[in-house]
């Protein structure tokens, strides 16, 4: 018979084992350690997803540009910033009014860079006839209104081989644009039309105007 003086206390566990329902010690720190790696695992991913979305909507839905010149004064500054939709946008969709960015086009000889992107306002679509009388310039024979326009706002060079009883007819898919600056805006008077698949988007939003904040729908 075993002395009673060897039993293990009532209630007490044998030697070398952890109380029932506790965990080890040592692996603690092991679940931590997880607990860690997988919340960092977490954090990277998100902000991973975050970077891809953001590259997607810059490539797809909506970019920012910065105004390089004079040319848009007063509607858009030098060094202002604008948000231009590239996203459900086709040349089909432009219409006249609409301030665009376009690729440079390969007729540009004015003074200034050779490249990068241009912005204008479009003044007559495919198909239209245009022609400038004075300051004022004639689509299909009517007078364009255009309250965007300072007064005055003298026009500067006038429409090229183009009149009353000759106005000049944009080829179809493309678009006359002209800059709201027009004394000094080198546009479609100097290099003709552009092409409609040279349009990247159509400038939605000014966020950026005269060195401060200042947000304004088109």
């Amino acid at each position: 018979m075993a002395d009673p003086a060897d039993a293990d206390p009532a209630g007490a566990e044998p030697a070398g084992k952890e109380p029932a329902g506790k965990e080890p010690a040592e692996a603690r720190p092991r679940r931590r350690r997880h607990r860690l790696r997988r919340a960092l695992a977490e954090t990277g991913i998100i902000i991973l997803v975050a970077v891809l979305l953001a590259g997607l909507v810059r490539a797809f839905a909506f970019q920012t540009f910065w105004i390089p010149s004079a040319s848009m004064v007063p509607t858009l500054g030098v060094y202002d910033r604008v948000l231009v939709q590239k996203a459900f946008f086709s040349w089909h969709d432009v219409h006249e009014g609409d301030i665009v960015v376009f690729s440079h086009p390969p007729l540009d000889h004015c003074p200034g860079p050779q490249e990068g992107d241009l912005v204008k306002r479009v003044i007559a679509l495919p198909g239209q006839t245009i022609y400038s009388s004075g300051n004022s310039i004639y689509i299909d024979g009517r007078q364009l209104a255009e309250p965007y326009l300072p007064k005055p706002d003298p026009l500067g060079l006038a429409i090229p081989d183009a009149s009353r009883q000759r106005p000049f007819r944009v080829p179809p898919g493309e678009f006359y644009v002209l800059g709201d600056n027009r004394g000094i805006s080198c546009d479609s008077r100097y290099w003709g039309p552009i092409k409609g698949s040279s349009i990247i988007g159509k400038v939605v939003l000014v966020w950026w105007h005269n060195d401060h904040p200042d947000f304004h729908r088109f």
